[in-house]
């Protein structure tokens, strides 16, 4: 039975990864085009503005979490577009009568999105050299949150795919949740400037921790303490996975 699902998660993540590559300018191109503007506008032309934060200049700041936020992204993005174009095309169905586990199908997708927010942010890492020289002070901790991350928002993903029930269900969240939650994750700013009273808001926002980890690899400074949110993410991460298997096993979204 293992050998069958384990043929089963590698054709998944292969099935994800060609997709990825054969609508490369859709998949790979954008996310590249617009961090570059981000850099271009924020790090450079308003940065010079702004001047240092710390010892760093304001682009070294913000590329971490502009990096970041091209992961959270297009992890996020692929698995609920991925896996609801396979219900709504009702080749899901192909899955759920052959021996392949719940289990198998959560992690075939999870793995696609991963592979795609990886990628896209190697790219988007690459292209930050262009504008600034990046610093790898912890290049364990930068491994470790970028992959927590990912799986964690290609869980997301899943899930938002198991509720759409249209197209339009799938823009809702990444629209109205996480893009403001994006933004306001200390991508732009330490939260320590805000008010006190924004300052415990912001500490509700789960993004922040990841923002402020992936920071602390790059140039060493953080606003969150490294064990907590390290653990924070794996437990988001774990429930998250759980609940998307239970929720296919009892059907929920593919049945009904």
């Amino acid at each position: 039975m293992w050998k069958e699902n384990l043929t089963a998660l590698k054709t998944i993540v292969r099935r994800e990864w060609i997709r990825i590559i054969r609508i490369w300018v859709q998949t790979l191109i954008p996310p590249v085009i617009t961090m570059a503007l981000y850099f271009l506008i924020f790090g450079e032309l308003v940065g010079r503005q702004i001047g240092k934060i710390g010892n760093f200049t304001y682009i070294e700041f913000i590329v971490p979490g502009l990096i970041m936020m091209s992961v959270i992204t297009n992890s996020y993005n692929n698995v609920v577009s991925s896996f609801f174009s396979s219900k709504f095309q009702k080749n899901i169905e192909e899955l759920l009568v052959s021996p392949t586990s719940p289990y198998t199908i959560v992690l075939g997708y999870t793995f696609g999105g991963v592979v795609r927010g990886l990628f896209v942010g190697i790219l988007v890492t690459l292209t930050s050299l262009f504008f600034t020289n990046l610093q790898f002070q912890h290049p364990i901790i930068i491994f470790f949150t970028v992959i927590l991350t990912s799986i964690l928002f290609s869980l997301g993903g899943f899930f938002n795919a198991l509720f759409a029930k249209k197209f339009d269900d799938v823009t809702i969240i990444p629209t109205f949740i996480l893009t403001p939650l994006t933004y306001l994750g200390g991508v732009f700013y330490s939260v320590k400037n805000l008010p006190e009273f924004w300052q415990t808001v912001s500490y509700l926002n789960p993004i922040l921790y990841m923002v402020n980890l992936f920071r602390y690899g790059f140039i060493g400074i953080t606003d969150v303490n490294l064990i907590f949110s390290l653990s924070f993410i794996l437990f988001l991460s774990v429930l998250l996975f759980l609940l998307n298997v239970r929720l296919m096993k009892i059907g929920y979204g593919i049945r009904n």
